[in-house]
């Protein structure tokens, strides 16, 4: 057990350590080397020079906006890339990592732009962005209930093309639909058939990956420890993920949904309550989203109300929902005109709030149905919180407006999945994953600290309800707040800051397959994997739990 005087010094350590990391600008690559560079290894019947955006040219702007999805990255303070490289070829990715290399440009990867701190188009060191959204074919076969799906793919289109061959197919991810493949599917992809077949990651079987020597590899070639790395532990760590191979997923038919709000005034504390001793433990078919907000009260101007909205998908039909939920969660008041049959590609427009009667067509539209500025923050919930600490929470929020938070039910298949199959770790003994979300309209920094801050006390205030030791957090919902690693010092003790809390144990093996595989750390952002090093602690190196203990030991 460490003492209060380590932790105090520890703490201290990182602080000044933090502080004085100064980015270096003497050796700053030639723009003009760059491009000769990425010129010289583009083949003459692939020319690069026809992907290649740099400020100087017209159409630089809007390559570089068409794929932020966050507009608290879309600033004129915003530091802009050097470069965009949108490759049509394998040739140009090869380049531009050989190029990347020499004149040392860190890569951004970007595939759908949805990474909530912009970590695919943003860097506060020089920097060019290879975008992929050119690389977006999927090819299924029905027969072998398989897909490849590269990874500038977007979910809708593969929602889209699945249902396109049949309508008991389907595959589990994510429910908006302009979400990119390559960084769901390789931070883990979760969605509402996660209680029935996991996650995204838990259904992919082959993967396609240009490493940092711009070898062309499969499952089979890259091995078994590369390929497990990109299936969960973030594919832009280790290398350029050109397809995945999926396994898609039997659906029925016909699935039933619903989405009913209750308020307050109507009984809401015991609803919510009673809502976390059944959510995980239901049937793996039905899948329960709850989403915590604050809404006028509809009584007297200006009065608000805290208003829960359940979100809901079965696999089955609408007679056996309604008995289930009546059953098992009669509090929430379920009727059988809340209950609406459809099929699966239905279901997918339905939970990403398109109205009734939309063609499924327009899962095949990038351009996304809500463009905002936006902060997410996760939490782990391993036990219900108490009617006292729910009413704590209601009046928080209603303080704290208009930061939601969303309930993701665990149980079912999420349950029986070792925490070390894939990198990501979060499975039995999680009631549900947290999703802390806020939006605003105003632009500029001061907005965006004024929303930020609120995002952070509703965070501060979840506190004694959630995981501890460490505060676990999902990779998916990138969160910068949870710490840097800065990329000039390749510093194992600041990956481990976030690392831990994104992959638990799971970080050790991460962090020994990154160093192995990519020793100068070339692929690298804010909260990649990190490399190997010595821990300063008592001069030895320390990981995983042992580092907690170091860090946490006496807290």
């Amino acid at each position: 057990m460490k003492s209060s005087r380590f932790f105090a010094i520890l703490i201290s350590f990182f602080l000044t350590l933090h502080l004085s990391v100064t980015w270096a600008t003497a050796n700053n690559p030639s723009h003009k080397g760059f491009l000769e560079c990425l010129e010289s290894h583009s083949e003459p019947s692939n020319p690069i020079s026809a992907v290649l955006y740099t400020p100087a040219n017209s159409s630089y702007s809007a390559v570089l906006q068409s794929y932020i999805r966050n507009l608290r990255f879309n600033e004129s303070v915003t530091p802009k890339p050097q470069l965009i490289l949108t490759a049509l070829h394998l040739s140009h990715i090869q380049g531009a990592i050989t190029c990347g290399k020499i004149h040392g440009l860190q890569m951004k990867i970007r595939s759908g732009g949805h990474d909530y701190e912009g970590a695919s188009y943003v860097s506060d060191v020089p920097f060019f962005i290879l975008d992929m959204f050119n690389f977006r074919s999927i090819d299924i076969s029905i027969e072998n209930e398989t897909a490849w799906v590269q990874a500038g793919a977007i979910l809708g289109e593969v929602y889209y093309r699945i249902a396109e061959k049949s309508n008991v197919h389907g595959f589990p991810a994510g429910v908006c639909p302009t979400v990119g493949v390559g960084g769901h599917f390789g931070g883990g992809g979760y969605g509402n058939m996660m209680r029935k077949y996991g996650l995204s990651v838990d259904n992919i079987i082959d993967a396609q990956i240009i490493d940092v020597n711009g070898r062309i590899l499969d499952r089979a070639s890259m091995g078994e420890d590369l390929f497990w790395a990109i299936t969960g532990g973030g594919g832009s760590s280790f290398g350029v993920v050109l397809a995945y191979k999926i396994k898609l997923v039997r659906v029925s038919s016909t699935v039933t949904v619903f989405r009913v709000a209750r308020t307050y005034e109507e009984n809401l504390t015991n609803i919510v309550y009673s809502y976390q001793q059944v959510a995980d433990k239901l049937p793996e078919e039905i899948f329960i989203r709850m989403t915590l907000d604050v809404v006028d009260s509809g009584v007297r101007t200006g009065e608000k109300t805290n208003r829960a909205t359940f979100w809901t998908l079965f696999l089955g039909d609408s007679e056996k929902l309604l008995s289930l939920v009546i059953e098992t969660f009669p509090d929430l008041g379920l009727r059988r005109s809340d209950c609406i049959e459809m099929s699966w590609i239905e279901s997918v427009l339905f939970w990403t709030n398109y109205t009734a009667g939309t063609p499924v067509n327009v899962l095949l539209s990038r351009v996304p149905q809500v463009l905002t500025h936006l902060k997410r923050k996760s939490d782990y919930l391993k036990t219900p919180i108490p009617k006292q600490g729910l009413e704590f929470i209601f009046k928080r929020m209603i303080e704290l407006e208009p930061v939601m938070l969303t309930f993701n039910p665990y149980g079912g298949r999420m349950a029986e999945i070792q925490p070390s199959e894939k990198p990501f770790p979060h499975r039995a003994g999680n009631l549900a994953k947290l999703q802390y979300a806020t939006n605003w309209d105003e632009d500029g920094v001061q907005a965006a600290e004024k929303y930020l801050n609120l995002t952070r006390e509703l965070y501060a205030c979840m506190t004694p309800f959630v995981s501890k030791l460490p505060r676990e957090a999902f990779f998916n919902y990138r969160d910068h707040d949870l710490g840097i690693n800065y990329n000039g010092r390749n510093s194992y003790l600041d990956g481990a800051v976030y690392g831990i809390k994104y992959f638990k144990e799971n970080f050790n093996r991460l962090v020994k397959i990154k160093t192995k595989l990519d020793p100068d750390n070339f692929f690298r952002n804010e909260q990649s994997i990190p490399l190997l090093n010595l821990c300063p602690l008592e001069n030895e190196f320390v990981i995983g739990n042992d580092l907690i203990n170091h860090m946490f030991g006496d807290v």
